[in-house]
């Protein structure tokens, strides 16, 4: 494979979990990384954090003037900060629903539109959706989650069909389960179940989800956009 441009990437919600996992892959590939976090701390050696609350879009302009002037325009996007308030329909409050919308949805809407002004200049740009198997699939108690999850593919495809004549690709990764911590405290036997639903009989690491993303963001990847990449071991095929 060729040696790849080193890029500017930022990781929202880069302080844990996948997002975390992400960030370490960039960094292991030598580009100059960023990450948001809410606290301002977190984040993975090698990368700079930034605090920054994708609820609020004075919050997200000013964490990405502090990586501008440390380490330059941003090319690469990784909107993957989130978060759950699952419930049945029947006991979800509006602020649930509106919470979930505005962190996962409006968040990732507000850091790309922060982004798009540096990618428009330098014609060139990579955005990437973290998204999630449940937002195809559907997931009980998740209509919060699963609907914000969903849209993040119309925002790609539209996003490709406004930008992609200038050099920005836009696309959305969507991870089944993942050992995370959130998973590793699930009953044993609701994990068990989980993974004889899934085809490939496991849970991912949040590496092999790391990795997928940074090809799509890298220059192997410059002709594709407005595509859903799953990498859920099967589970949501045919969605």
């Amino acid at each position: 494979m060729s040696q790849e441009t080193v890029r500017t990437v930022l990781v929202t919600g880069g302080n844990r979990g996948i997002g975390y996992a992400i960030a370490e892959e960039f960094v292991r590939r030598g580009h100059r990384v960023a990450v948001t976090s809410r606290s301002g701390h977190g984040g993975p050696d090698g990368a700079l954090t930034v605090a920054a609350d994708v609820t609020d879009a004075a919050s997200v302009d000013a964490a990405f003037t502090a990586v501008e002037a440390e380490l330059g325009p941003v090319e690469v996007l990784v909107a993957n900060a989130g978060i759950t308030r699952d419930t049945l329909v029947m006991r979800m409050t509006e602020e649930d629903f509106t919470d979930v919308v505005d962190t996962n949805l409006t968040g990732s809407f507000r850091v790309v539109k922060r982004a798009s002004k540096g990618m428009l200049k330098a014609r060139f740009g990579r955005i990437v959706l973290v998204s999630s198997v449940v937002g195809l699939y559907g997931g009980a108690g998740q209509v919060n989650y699963s609907a914000s999850k969903a849209a993040l593919v119309g925002m790609a495809r539209s996003l490709t069909r406004e930008l992609g004549a200038r050099g920005i690709t836009t696309n959305v990764v969507a991870p089944g389960f993942i050992e995370t911590e959130m998973t590793a405290v699930l009953p044993e036997q609701q994990q068990a179940d989980y993974k004889k639903a899934i085809p490939a009989g496991r849970f991912a690491s949040p590496d092999e989800v790391a990795r997928v993303i940074a090809w799509v963001a890298g220059d192997d990847a410059g002709y594709i956009s407005g595509a859903v990449i799953p990498v859920d071991g099967g589970l949501g095929m045919g969605h």
